[in-house]
């Protein structure tokens, strides 16, 4: 499947902007860009974006301002936000406010394109499984209407393969970066999955805060910043797997150390 889209780029700073166009041009996608969040939030109304990277920290309208009103507007356009150390504290609010992942300054060229990609490879996926889903509803409408009944939904075939990386009912697509439970995709945003993965390769045995920040991303942070970005991403991972939040089966927490993945 070939990864296309129009990505928006806003920030502030000209040499930036200009980089982070030219590498996501040579990647394929189509880039436009803005100064501020003012311009950015102008052109979003008048433009169709498929993904918007954004920095936190600009003169005028702040990023945190910019995503709130690009969330309450647009929910379903996914914004990667980019932000200095110090801003770490900021990167968690945001995603609480709708960002769908943030990267760390500074930036590597590679590390933007395979984020842009993940982001938009789901999006391209999950409208096509809406569209197909349309189509099989048709297709059952039409076969009742002359007589022919069906009695269940149609169902795609599965496959599997060395990338699937499988713990219980859980099962990570390490190419498509992706996860199922009992063969029903789950959407989580890539970083989260980056911690997921971490877990389940280390599962069942506890995983500390720092460990988990840099396997899932690289990064060296000191015990306060990893537990806090931890805690946010078993958040989102807690949401989007456990049938109870309040009493995780999955992703268990060993107060003041980390957590375990315990799937089996």
């Amino acid at each position: 499947m070939s990864i296309t889209g129009h990505i928006l780029i806003i920030d502030d700073e000209a040499t930036l902007r200009q980089t982070l166009a030219r590498i996501l041009q040579q990647a394929g996608f189509e880039v436009t860009t803005a100064e501020n969040g003012e311009q950015g939030l102008s052109f979003i109304q008048t433009t169709n974006f498929d993904l918007i990277f954004m920095d936190l920290r600009m003169p005028g309208m702040a990023g945190m301002d910019a995503l709130k009103l690009i969330h309450a507007s647009y929910p379903n356009l996914p914004v990667i936000l980019f932000t200095a150390q110090p801003d770490l504290n900021s990167a968690v609010e945001a995603l609480r406010n709708g960002a769908t992942d943030y990267l760390l300054k500074p930036l590597k060229p590679q590390a933007v394109i395979e984020r842009a990609q993940s982001v938009l490879a789901n999006q391209q996926k999950e409208n096509r499984k809406r569209e197909i889903t349309l189509q099989i509803e048709a297709l059952q409408a039409e076969l009742k209407s002359l007589g022919n009944g069906v009695t269940g939904p149609l169902q795609a075939a599965s496959v599997g393969s060395d990338r699937f990386l499988k713990r219980g009912a859980l099962v990570l697509d390490l190419h498509k970066r992706c996860l199922s439970i009992h063969e029903q995709t789950v959407n989580i945003p890539p970083t989260s999955f980056g911690y997921l993965l971490v877990l389940a390769r280390h599962s069942p045995n506890v995983v500390n805060y720092q460990t988990l920040v840099a396997e899932a991303q690289g990064y060296q942070a000191d015990a306060r910043e990893a537990q806090e970005l931890t805690k946010w991403h078993i958040h989102q991972l807690r949401q989007a797997i456990e049938q109870d939040v309040h009493a995780p089966s999955f992703l268990i927490n060993v107060r003041g150390t980390g957590y375990r993945l315990v799937a089996d």
